[in-house]
């Protein structure tokens, strides 16, 4: 009963997304992954780009690992598009540039985890899998009032068994959407919207008056704040910057040299030791570029950006990938992340 409601209710009420005008695998592995951790209406542009520019798995395979960062510049969570470039590499090499249907094989590929894998086998190949993601944990926890807090082992063995019975055979494509649809739409996180919901008569939690109590979670960690600075090095109508090491966070990224502060420092002590550690060389603070805020999963920061000027020795890439001394309208064909790219565009227009 539930399927045949939540598909009808698909049939007149589906979002017309680009990667749903076909069923081509490369196309939806692309959607999903881009999906993760980011809002379908920022999604759209960037995916049409990509597939534009990367259309197929070959085209990815042969891109060099900066063309794909760039390609997903401002998607943020960046070990996604290495993961991505990665398995098109595999892909390439072991499965003739195609994307395997059975989900223990797309497991083992990078950056396809459990529910991609189901996601990308049921709408692709239209295999009988039942995917899991926090839309559709946040609709079963409603339908069937469940009490415990998501991320318990017997919480998330409770919604994948729900998930896996209550699909229907040959269906699994439509129903996945169907609920990723349902929880975007109608049944979102705060104040859902229950009078809209084709589920309503077999909503658990609606019977109870408890929808807006479930999911439960269990209580928040505080997250952390750390201020950083960052030095704007120029010499010759240049500017110097680093490209990280390829792993960890914003690997591969291009940034303007500099790390946190530690307690105690200033912020110009902070600035000329990281210079130091990072470059091997002395410098000067000069005036203040700006102050900027970002949070990142797990962490915020606010980033003191400075001019500065190399007293002593040349700079060496103590720890990142490597240097480069770039032309300031060059900066725009450089992968970076957010903080990074306000302070690149900063710089361009104060030399235009």
């Amino acid at each position: 009963m539930i399927s045949q409601l939540l598909l009808d209710w698909y049939a007149k009420n589906a979002r017309r997304l680009p990667w749903r005008d076909h069923s081509d695998p490369y196309a939806i592995w692309i959607s999903e992954i881009m999906l993760q951790q980011t809002r379908v209406e920022t999604v759209i542009d960037y995916f049409q780009r990509w597939m534009q520019t990367l259309p197929d798995i070959a085209t990815l395979a042969s891109a060099s690992e900066q063309d794909v960062l760039k390609q997903w510049e401002g998607l943020g969570y960046y070990a996604r598009a290495r993961n991505i470039h990665k398995t098109a590499q595999i892909l390439r090499h072991d499965y003739g540039a195609r994307l395997p249907s059975e989900i223990k094989q797309l497991e083992k590929l990078p950056g396809i985890g459990k529910y991609s894998a189901a996601a990308i086998s049921s709408m692709a190949y239209g295999q009988d899998a039942a995917a899991l993601d926090g839309n559709i944990r946040r609709i079963l926890t409603r339908l069937f009032d469940i009490s415990s807090p998501l991320g318990s082992n017997g919480t998330e063995a409770q919604l994948r068994q729900l998930a896996q019975e209550n699909l229907p055979a040959g269906k699994a494509g439509d129903y996945n959407q169907a609920l990723m649809d349902l929880g975007a739409m109608i049944c979102l996180p705060r104040n859902p919207k229950c009078d809209q919901c084709p589920l309503q008569p077999v909503c658990q939690a609606f019977m109870r008056g408890v929808q807006n109590l479930r999911p439960v979670r269990t209580k928040k960690k505080i997250v952390p704040h750390y201020t950083v600075c960052a030095a704007i090095i120029e010499r010759d109508g240049k500017v110097l910057v680093a490209r990280r090491k390829a792993e960890g966070l914003l690997g591969g990224l291009w940034e303007f040299p500099g790390g946190k502060q530690e307690e105690g420092e200033t912020l110009a002590e902070a600035l000329q030791r990281e210079i130091k550690e990072e470059l091997g060389v002395e410098i000067e603070i000069g005036a203040f570029f700006g102050k900027y805020n970002h949070a990142y999963t797990h962490f915020k920061i606010t980033l003191h950006a400075f001019r500065c000027r190399i007293l002593h020795g040349e700079p060496q890439p103590l720890d990142a990938d490597t240097i480069d001394w770039v032309n300031h309208a060059n900066l725009s064909a450089l992968p970076m992340g957010k903080i990074d790219r306000l302070i690149a565009l900063r710089i361009q227009q104060s030399k235009a």
